[in-house]
């Protein structure tokens, strides 16, 4: 019951409102940018370990220092292989930002390899969080959910559902934020 209600109070905050930076940028946001929530505070995350393809320990802090694209999806939702080739084109596109795709929940290394392969996308690492010990607490609640992360590892912004990251709009509104910070 309070994981719920955290969930939902988290998840509300996420959503909640569009301040201080978020005024600047909140006025660039167009095509798929119009579904990302921006925060009027950072929020903190849980402390999160995730596992790599050879279930070696990564802790999301080490990206601290650097914006993050933390994209959470799954080998079976549909959104999610249409969303990922273009996260692997923002990587491209913008190499000092660290786009990391976390597959949630149950995800066997060799679905997370085929649907790669598939997708063309290889070079983004692979991370899970098998027990959905960051998604949960997050308040993520279906797939995909795309959170931006700021240098100090809080949350910015999020948006739900699918996006194309490499379209000119959300290198605007990355790009805007960044310069902002």
């Amino acid at each position: 019951m309070l994981r719920k209600l955290l969930a939902v109070l988290y998840t509300a905050l996420a959503i909640g409102a569009n301040a201080a930076l978020a005024g600047d940028v909140a006025d660039l946001r167009e095509g798929d940018m119009r579904k990302l929530a921006i925060h009027s505070a950072p929020v903190d995350l849980p402390e999160a370990v995730f596992l790599d393809a050879r279930d070696g320990e990564v802790p999301l802090a080490q990206w601290r220092g650097q914006w993050v694209v933390l994209n959470f999806w799954a080998t079976w939702c549909a959104p999610c292989r249409k969303e990922m080739p273009s996260l692997l084109r923002l990587q491209q596109a913008m190499p000092d930002l660290a786009v990391l795709p976390v597959a949630t929940g149950r995800n066997a290394v060799e679905g997370i390899e085929r649907f790669y392969e598939e997708a063309g996308v290889q070079a983004l690492p692979i991370l899970r969080d098998p027990k959905s010990e960051l998604a949960r607490p997050m308040g993520v609640m279906g797939l995909p959910v795309t959170v931006v992360l700021n240098p100090q590892g809080q949350e910015v912004a999020r948006l739900i559902g699918d996006a194309e990251w490499d379209s000119a709009h959300a290198q605007t509104v990355l790009s805007a934020m960044i310069a902002g910070n």
